[in-house]
């Protein structure tokens, strides 16, 4: 039996909810501290979100959620805990004492990882029981959908933790990237210090508002960094002679006086009023919860394409959804699929789209091909299934977000056909809200015509639509 993960979070601010919720969501069990009177409240918003958001990445259905809890001292939270994130205020001496509170309770194997998006792990470490064992794992907002973790480690951490640490916040789905030596800001946060000087300066010189500058990154270089990162993107800008062309053609460009990135402006007030003002003229209309919701669609949406696609952090998501695919179990219905509506799979009027009826209902097929054997080394050997004909009843509205059943009979299963009917079901309260009546007929892929299948595939459709018969 696999170990039940707990999860002790320290300061459950923005950052540290975000961390609650990508832990607890992927069935760890998660106990907080924050002397916030708030805290409960403001969590359990975010929680709402990501509950609403994460599942809606994976085309199988998340864990089953882990225990959450609220503590009223560090000592208590941190008892007995595997991981404990620390994301208090940006200040050593509130970190250092947190550690000590830490480390006179905490497991010596439990890892120490810490929000810091400033602080070195040797600043951290200062002063510490166990300097080894306390590391930076600074992660990007919103933690419940954003992989990126920069784990940074120091000469007297110790390495057996930091690949633990690594292969755990693989587990959930994250991305830790090892930073080799620690550096100020570490690395990501580097970058955005220089675009946001950069930004500052446009705005104050009258050269751009706060929207026009976001418009310039969202619908220009960021989709591209979204999906290519910085020099990758160079690298195709080189055209057929690649990155070297590249350097050569644009090197000189880094000569000229096209930036301001060594001379930073006053953060005056009139600066900051300026900023803020034109902010508010930009997205003031809506709610932090509408933006943070609008936000999470987005990434969603762009990310589900890059699953498709498999690269960057589709790539990522489609190695951990293979963890989370289950093994399906025979019955009467069998319970072919569960998974959760995403936001790219509706339509203008606000629903799933027809089309999507049929993904979900060819899927949930081939979960049961996979079943009877038909899986994909049957597939890579040159025989499969085709589906011939469909019936598909719409019978009530399914909307981005809920969680969905598709129950499966075998109707039909002899000689080369295979036939299922499939009732797709709320998860929430069993309504059912399509059918679908799918038939198909095994293949060669060599030929692209009907033949016979392998005995063993044979033997099991037959045994399972003469179960369902009953």
């Amino acid at each position: 039996m696999t170990k039940k993960m707990t999860a002790a979070i320290i300061g459950g601010g923005v950052i540290g909810g975000g961390w609650a919720a990508r832990f607890l969501l992927n069935g760890w069990d998660v106990r907080i501290f924050d002397p916030d009177l708030q805290a409960q409240r403001k969590i359990g918003e975010v929680l709402g979100n990501a509950r609403h958001a994460l599942p809606m990445l994976y085309d199988y259905a998340m864990p089953e959620e882990g225990a959450l809890s609220f503590h009223d001292t560090v000592a208590e939270t941190v008892e007995g805990a595997d991981w404990i994130q620390e994301s208090v205020p940006e200040r050593l001496d509130i970190k250092h004492k947190v550690y000590a509170e830490i480390q006179s309770v905490c497991a010596e194997d439990a890892i120490i990882g810490s929000s810091t998006s400033g602080y070195k792990p040797s600043e951290l470490q200062q002063g510490a029981a166990r300097p080894g064992q306390i590391m930076v794992c600074h992660p990007f907002n919103p933690v419940y959908i954003l992989p990126l973790i920069e784990m940074v480690g120091t000469e007297m951490s110790d390495p057996a933790l930091l690949d633990r640490a690594s292969e755990l916040l693989t587990s959930v789905g994250l991305y830790p990237l090892r930073v080799r030596k620690e550096i100020d800001a570490h690395i990501a946060d580097r970058f955005l210090e220089a675009v946001w000087r950069e930004a500052l300066w446009l705005i104050k010189d009258g050269i751009a508002t706060t929207e026009e500058i976001d418009n310039a990154i969202r619908y220009g270089f960021g989709i591209r960094w979204a999906q290519m990162g910085l020099f990758e993107t160079y690298r195709v800008a080189g055209g057929e002679a690649g990155m070297k062309h590249f350097i050569d053609q644009f090197g000189p460009c880094l000569q000229w006086p096209w930036t301001k990135l060594m001379d930073v402006p006053e953060l005056t007030d009139e600066l900051a009023q300026m900023i803020a003002d034109q902010s508010d003229d930009q997205s003031g209309h809506l709610t932090i919860r509408q933006l943070e919701r609008k936000r999470d669609g987005n990434l969603i949406a762009m990310m589900r394409s890059l699953k498709q696609q498999g690269n960057a952090s589709g790539r990522l998501l489609n190695e951990h959804e293979k963890t989370l695919r289950p093994e399906l179990q025979e019955g009467n219905p069998m319970l072919s699929l569960r998974r959760t509506i995403p936001v790219d799979w509706t339509d203008a009027n606000g629903h799933m789209n027809e089309g999507r009826y049929g993904q979900i209902f060819s899927d949930a097929a081939e979960e049961v091909m996979a079943f009877v054997g038909a899986d994909d080394d049957y597939v890579a050997n040159g025989l499969s299934y085709f589906t011939v004909e469909t019936t598909t009843k719409y019978l009530a509205e399914t909307h981005a977000g809920e969680a969905v059943e598709v129950h499966t009979r075998v109707t039909e299963g002899k000689g080369k056909k295979l036939r299922c009917m499939h009732e797709m079901r709320r998860a929430k309260d069993g309504e059912i809200l399509a059918t679908c009546d799918q038939f198909m007929l095994h293949v060669s892929l060599e030929t692209r015509r009907t033949c016979d299948p392998a005995p063993e595939v044979a033997a099991r459709v037959e045994a399972l639509a003469a179960a369902h018969q009953e």
